[in-house]
């Protein structure tokens, strides 16, 4: 008996729509005459998701050592823009991140560009994603290092989009409350009750963003459309006008809602497929949250968007990350690997949804028998075969290529 496990989480189960469906009815016609250009990395972002876990690009196969129950595995596109393959790399970062965490609270942070920035953003995307990034951990960092003499921690992630896939660029940032007395050779928490000078952080992210905005247009590597510079200095001066979205969480002492944080402002793709909520004809409808109201009870009101494939299509495709673009990065201490950190670290393995995951994965246990899965056989998308045969003598598995 052979079974086909298009997936391994449990969440999988719930979807009711996928995206690669959507684009697999009405792609190859947008292309035909695109709302916007399709760049390469676009055209390679969607062809992943429509291949992913299928068997265009191949399979593995599992026998269970006991009963010979045997599962079919189809792989993944490890495409950064995938849903299917967000969520695993996800749970898996986040406890790898968890277990280099310093012992101390720490605060979720996230720093936003006014909208009135994102002509230029468009146009020189890869600048503000890099300016962003650098200004608002760097911006943290020296915070704290300035005022309470400690090294700490930032974990920075870009985002590009809002609820309702516009373009809406900012960071999500985990800092750690505390950090390392180096002269002292120990670990120190700021206290949960000292004051944060917002105003003053806010417009120093401001004034060091319209810095590195200035000397890219001097260097004339800004790409614009500014007739002059009379034209050019009112739009820098409006943008002191324009408010700059800054927002502090409380301090989290629960590491495991740090890791919650972690991951779901972390790998995650644009649009999750748990809130597509109907696809019909040429029509698509996901769930999104509205920040400027609130129901009785004091929540966000959640509303449905409904696109046509000819806007939704590129809404989606312009937030697909950037060739080679790291949209995760490490700041202060969690930039090194040094044997200080090791010293300051969580000591306790973090393994909660990953180690669900794992008691259901068919991959690892038998569903018939409970016995131990061993991976048997390999196909690769180009069609060439391995064949695994356990050597009992090594307990390894040694590969033979059987077909190309």
């Amino acid at each position: 008996m052979c079974s086909t496990v298009p997936h391994t989480d449990k969440k999988s189960f719930e979807k009711k729509f996928s995206l690669a469906s959507f684009f697999n009815q009405h792609w190859d016609k947008y292309t035909q005459k695109p709302h916007h250009p399709i760049t390469t990395v676009q055209h390679k972002a969607v062809n992943a998701i429509r291949k992913c876990r299928t068997e265009a690009l191949g399979k593995d196969i599992y026998t269970c050592n006991d009963c010979g129950q045997m599962v079919e595995v189809f792989h993944s596109c490890k495409n950064r823009f995938c849903p299917n393959c967000s969520w695993a790399d996800t749970v898996k970062w986040s406890q790898t991140i968890y277990n280099h965490l310093l012992n101390v609270p720490h605060r979720h942070v996230v720093m936003t560009l006014p909208h009135s920035l994102n002509y230029l953003i468009r146009r020189n995307n890869k600048f503000f994603f890099q300016t962003i990034l650098a200004v608002a951990s760097n911006l943290m960092k020296d915070f704290i290092k300035n005022k309470y003499r400690i090294q700490p921690g930032v974990i920075s992630v870009l985002h590009t989009y809002g609820e309702k896939k516009n373009l809406h660029l900012h960071v999500h940032m985990i800092v750690s409350w505390g950090g390392i007395d180096k002269e002292k050779n120990r670990l120190k928490s700021i206290p949960i009750s000292d004051r944060v000078d917002y105003p003053k952080i806010k417009h120093l992210f401001r004034a060091k963003v319209i810095e590195a905005i200035n000397k890219a247009y001097k260097n004339d590597s800004l790409e614009h459309n500014f007739e002059d510079a009379q034209q050019y200095k009112d739009f820098i001066e409006s943008l002191f006008e324009t408010p700059w979205i800054l927002h502090l969480e409380p301090p989290m002492n629960v590491p495991e809602q740090v890791i919650r944080y972690i991951g779901r402002y972390s790998k995650r793709a644009c649009l999750s497929e748990y809130k597509i909520t109907n696809i019909e004809g040429e029509y698509i409808s996901f769930k999104y949250k509205d920040y400027k109201q609130k129901d009785n009870e004091g929540k966000y009101t959640e509303k449905i968007m409904r696109l046509h494939y000819y806007d939704f299509f590129p809404l989606l495709l312009q937030h697909v990350p950037l060739t080679n673009f790291r949209i995760v990065r490490y700041y202060g201490i969690y930039a090194t690997k040094s044997k200080i950190l090791e010293e300051f670290k969580n000591k306790d393995a973090y393994a909660e949804s990953y180690a669900d995951n794992q008691t259901l994965d068919p991959t690892k246990i038998c569903s018939t028998c409970s016995g131990k899965m061993t991976l048997t056989l390999s196909q690769s998308e180009k069609g060439s075969v391995l064949w695994f045969i356990q050597n009992k003598k090594s307990r390894k598995l040694q590969k033979q290529k059987i077909a190309a």
